[in-house]
């Protein structure tokens, strides 16, 4: 293990440093208009060196850690967090030189940190330029270490079973040019999972501890321009660190952004808007101006408004210019400036698909001595929010019912490594549900999620913490709350602000200060002070599954969230014998004890099962506890898919909509969860993935989907029938079949035989004919409403195997290395129905300029690592996601295979 000495180096490098930051200063050169500020991404040609056992790795550590051993697995989901435990730091630690990384936000400057001397690390090989990493991997970011790595037992399956603990390194040169001497040099960096620590040319920049947020550190001191430049980054990434997989590595996109001395601050613009109408909207801006000059500037801020099209380019000329402002800013200081505008006839943001998420760019010039030192982008939208207590949620003076889903931050197959047309795929596939909000839980989204939020006008629920000082699993970040709380949190909000699709901050979920009286509402009154501090215009909010109305932490926020509460918690026939938490339904309780707040169910149903995959008998009950016998099976790791059991805390579907009905005044709200996810199995810890989706992890819908649909998307004539009509081994047994359906009422055939017609009751939402006597053949479903014919479904009995089926999501891609096609492959008998059991081996090839980046089926016990170009279909269903090699267009064509059957291919071409 290497332990450093730096302190034989510290005021040689000191002196380095200042005299390289002096004459930086004193050679500024000009730069024409368009080249102020540059934003370059630097995500390709990095050198990766993971350790393989992080005990054997070095001593460069943020912080000690608590010694402690724990199975995480035998936590149920939502059992009390416990005090957290923390170990005094040594002197050899690294995070004196950290916390001054975050001083921009910590608004007390009493309170801010101060670097101390000397550059740790400066000897060690890996930050040296001379260093020969040639034998490192090769990588380009985003990337996630553990995804591309084989599943296994030796990590948690609450972590994914995939190795994303340990400690690794990131090397790569940067190209600054002589012409660069006398600008600003940062780095930004959107996300690198965890414990951060940056070193350039050997000195020890600084870093960031929390994993979810994006930075930026100033490069400027320890860059050479025109010579050699040696970017170093370090990542800790504890084990037993959190409750679902995090990732491992820098998984998001990092920048290079250049600057002059003079320029718009880091996130140092804020757009906000306020008496909006169709007629007019009076837009707020405020801009703020760092100098990192040595010198008092007089400079001149100008902001023009352009109109977005739905793509987000800029269209047409000018709708309106802000009055210019004037500032002086000191040496060494930031200025803030403020100025308003009226926009006649605004064109609205607002969720679709009743309104249309309209956009503006504000450009912002700063000037001095009449030439332009920057310009700033910042998109926006003009909209209002108003959060009744009685009636629920208005945008634009329409009310929205919140029909929302959670996301965690993986992307499946893809693990953590962030992709905007991934992304984008599990929103669209979202949105056919009906769903029009999300809830990012529960940590802030890649960047680039929140554009495509804004862009499909959908409403977000922004969160920033799991924990704060009370602990969930030994090594999450309460470790550094104390430390860094208010560091991210103002860190979120500065970033995020600007986003329309961003109508409230979520500052905690289901934190163990729940049970700490006064003394836990007392912090979450600090937090929710820092955020009101930071943005008055958004309500704050923090998920609750314990804290009751007559407890003191509800008061601390502007929205009551309730996880599972609303509903009630292991108080309904067939949970009274379940331990944990108990409480019978609240929403009214909290509605009389807080008549003055709007209520959301921030989390609600956690509703199990594996796609196409049933348990006999079934449940007359409209909503189980999922266990052996009741729509479980612990030894094969299954839960039923008729979309009735659920965890030990939650609710049905079916329940859950009708708590929702028989509370009006509940604003919605949004399930637990959209898609499935790496970790939590709950309730089979010896799986990877979890089984609460509605989609599963390759992106195909369970039955539970169009449950959603028939309820969310009332409009949209449809049915779905349940389960498939495959069974062999029940001719002669009795096999329930529901229906889920936006009519009001059914009639179900057999083999051309009515089974009667039924009509949903009050507070029903799928149409159950329980003693089916199975026989092959066809069901089919029509569907009425309003006494009128509404929609058809038929299921029939298939052949034999005969045949692969690939589609692809899209035939026309971009060759650059990040767009994706999404290739189904299916099993299909000789009529081309999928055969809905099928679990044939399948091989997955591909020929032409491009790539298969990973593949899956959606079954939570599939351990084949997500690289493999063999994979068995999971109930007649496989997946491949490919890509096209940068700069090299043409057609691709990917195969599947399977021995018996005949061969499959889909092209797809790849455009410049």
């Amino acid at each position: 293990m290497y332990f450093f000495d730096y302190f034989k180096r510290q005021k040689l490098s000191a002196v380095f440093v200042s005299s390289l930051a002096f004459i930086l200063l004193a050679s500024c050169t000009e730069k024409s208009d368009n080249q102020v500020r540059e934003r370059l991404s630097i995500n390709d040609g990095w050198r990766f060196f993971r350790y393989d056992d992080a005990t054997d790795a070095d001593g460069l550590i943020y912080d000690v850690r608590p010694d402690v051993d724990e199975d995480i697995d035998q936590r149920e989901a939502d059992d009390q967090p416990v005090e957290g435990e923390w170990v005094e730091g040594e002197e050899s630690v690294l995070k004196a030189w950290i916390l001054p990384s975050g001083n921009d936000f910590i608004k007390d400057p009493a309170k801010r940190h101060v670097r101390p001397e000397g550059y740790p690390g400066f000897d060690f090989p890996f930050v040296q330029a001379g260093f020969d990493d040639g034998n490192w991997e090769k990588v380009n970011l985003p990337h996630d270490w553990g995804a591309r790595e084989p599943f296994t037992y030796e990590v948690s399956g609450s972590m994914g079973r995939l190795p994303s603990h340990g400690v690794a390194w990131y090397r790569r040169s940067l190209d600054i040019p002589s012409s660069d001497s006398g600008r600003q040099i940062y780095l930004e960096v959107e996300g690198a999972m965890s414990y951060a620590m940056v070193w350039l040319n050997g000195h020890l920049v600084g870093g960031w501890p929390y994993g979810y947020n994006s930075w930026q550190l100033d490069l400027t001191p320890y860059i050479i321009p025109g010579g050699e430049n040696q970017l170093a980054i370090r990542l800790d990434n504890p084990p037993i660190s959190s409750r679902w997989y995090p990732g491992g590595g820098i998984y998001r996109n990092m920048w290079i952004i250049k600057t002059e001395p003079i320029h718009v601050g880091q996130w140092g613009t804020f757009i906000t808007t306020r008496d909006v109408s169709e007629e007019s909207a009076v837009v707020d801006l405020e801009v703020t101006i760092d100098n990192k000059s040595n010198e008092n500037a007089d400079v001149e801020i100008v902001t023009f408004v352009y109109e977005l099209d739905s793509n987000g380019n800029r269209t047409g000329n000018r709708v309106i210019e802000f009055a210019p402002q004037s500032a002086n800013v000191a040496a060494k200081t930031k200025t803030t400036v403020n100025s308003s505008v009226t926009i006649a006839n605004p064109r609205l943001w607002g969720p679709l698909p009743t309104q249309i998420p309209n956009r503006y760019l504000a450009v912002t010039e700063v000037q001095k001595d009449g030439k332009v030192v920057d310009v700033f982008e910042t998109p926006f939208g003009i909209r209002s929010l108003e959060f009744d207590p009685v009636n629920g949620l208005f945008v634009n003076s329409e009310h929205i019912y919140i029909k929302g889903v959670n996301q965690h931050h993986d992307l499946g197959p893809m693990g953590t490594a962030f992709n905007k047309r991934a992304a984008e795929r599990q929103l669209e596939i979202l949105r056919e549900a009906g769903v029009n909000s999300i809830r990012m839980a529960h940590n802030p989204p890649a960047p680039e999620l929140l554009e495509l939020t804004d862009k499909m006008g959908f409403l977000v629920v922004n969160e920033v913490f799991d924990v704060w000082e009370r602990r969930k699993v030994p090594f999450d970040f309460h470790l550094i709350f104390p430390d860094w709380y208010e560091q991210d949190l103002r860190a979120m909000v500065r970033r995020d602000r600007n986003h329309p699709s961003v109508i409230m901050w979520s500052y905690g979920n289901e934190v163990g200060e729940q049970y700490t009286g006064d003394d836990g509402a007392a912090l979450s009154q600090k937090l929710n002070d820092i955020l009101k501090d930071e943005d008055p215009t958004r309500p704050t909010t923090a998920s609750m599954n314990f804290a009751k109305p007559d407890m003191p932490m509800p008061a601390t926020m502007d929205i009551i969230s309730l996880n599972y509460q609303g509903e009630g918690i292991r108080i309904h026939p067939g949970y009274e014998h379940l331990q944990g938490i108990r409480t019978h339904p609240l929403y009214t309780d909290f509605h009389e004890a807080f008549p003055n707040k709007m209520i959301i169910s921030s989390e609600n149903a956690a509703a199990l099962s594996i796609r196409g995959e049933y348990l006999f008998p079934v449940t007359p009950n409209s909503s189980a506890p999922v266990s052996d016998g009741i729509g479980g099976d612990s030894e094969n790791l299954i839960v039923c898919a008729y979309e009735l059991y659920t965890a030990n805390f939650g609710s049905s579907v079916d329940r859950v909509f009708a708590a929702k009905a028989q509370h009006p005044f509940v604003a919605g709200g949004f399930v637990w969860s959209g898609w499935d996810y790496l970790g939590e199995p709950t309730p089979y810890y010896d799986a990877r993935s979890t089984y609460f989706g509605i989609v599963d992890l390759a992106g195909f819908k369970k039955n539970r989907f169009y449950l959603y649909q028939s309820h969310w998307h009332p409009e949209l004539p449809m049915a779905h029938i349940l389960p498939h009509w495959n069974w062999p081994d029940r001719v002669g047994k009795v096999t329930p079949v529901h229906v889920f359906t936006s009519g009001d009422e059914a009639e179900l055939f057999l083999n051309g035989e009515s089974l009667g017609r039924k009509k949903k009751g009050d507070f029903e939402y799928r149409l159950r004919w329980d003693d089916v006597i199975y026989e092959p053949g066809e069901l089919k479903v029509v569907a009425y409403k309003n006494g009128e014919e509404w929609a058809q479904s038929v299921v029939k009995t298939t052949g034999a195997a005969e045949s692969l089926n690939a589609e692809a999501d899209r035939d026309r891609i971009k060759a650059d290395g990040k767009d994706l096609s999404f290739v189904t492959i299916s099993v299909t008998d000789e009529d081309g129905l999928v055969i809905p059991d099928a679990k044939h081996p399948l091989r997955f090839s591909i020929e032409g300029p491009g790539e298969i980046v990973a593949t899956d089926s959606g079954d939570p016990r599939d351990f084949v690592a997500f690289p493999s170009n063999e994979r068995n279909a999971f109930n007649g269903l496989s997946l491949v996601i490919v890509r096209g090699i940068p700069d090299k267009p043409g057609t691709i064509r990917v195969h599947a295979e399977s021995d018996g059957l005949k061969s499959a291919t889909v092209e797809v071409q790849t455009h410049p």
